[in-house]
């Protein structure tokens, strides 16, 4: 069997944590940031982890599984 390829816009985007989570950068953090209160863009600096409901794609293209 050939090796598996990891898929390289996953590699840029998601990043595994000690405990074997998977962390992500929140979205709409990007532009049209002037209609957004100063909260909202500062809660949406933070990582947080992918939904138990999508770790399984996630890993699957970080060739994990």
């Amino acid at each position: 069997m050939p090796k598996l390829k990891t898929n390289s816009g996953a590699k840029k985007r998601f990043a595994l944590t000690g405990t074997g989570k998977i962390k992500r950068k929140h979205a709409f953090k990007s532009h049209i940031l002037t209609k957004k209160t100063k909260k909202q863009k500062r809660n949406l600096t933070n990582f947080t982890t992918v939904n138990k409901v999508d770790e399984n794609a996630v890993k699957q293209l970080l060739c994990l599984r």
